[in-house]
């Protein structure tokens, strides 16, 4: 309980911030900040919530579900611009792996010249 008390009490957090701030933000992504923000100042230690984690991580696909119905419910309205939309999704997803995964190589690259550096 403790642990699930912190993610929703920094979630809350970022819902205050959308709230208060005037930025076309979502909740969640000011959510994410904090969150990143409290790891990485050791306010929060992943210990402290890891376990409650790795669980909401195991459930993701559950959650999905509502919006899936969601989207059967408004077929009509989706189905004369699905092919556009497939389109987008298909060029966004490629665009998102391709970004991601060059940042990643350039960690490591990065991570293999400090490691050099401090053994040369």
């Amino acid at each position: 309980m403790k642990q699930f008390g912190i993610i929703l009490g920094i979630s809350f957090l970022g819902e205050i911030l959308y709230h208060l701030i005037p930025l076309p933000i979502p909740a969640s992504i000011y959510g994410i900040v904090l969150m990143f923000l409290a790891l990485m100042t050791k306010t929060v230690v992943v210990a402290d919530i890891q376990e409650t984690s790795r669980f909401l991580i195991d459930i993701m696909p559950i959650l999905f579900l509502p919006a899936a119905v969601g989207l059967l419910d408004s077929w009509p309205a989706l189905r004369p611009v699905l092919l556009p939309v497939a389109v987008i999704t298909v060029i966004s997803t490629v665009a998102v792996m391709a970004s991601a995964g060059l940042v990643t190589q350039g960690v490591i690259r990065k991570g293999k010249k400090g490691k050099e550096a401090d053994h040369g």
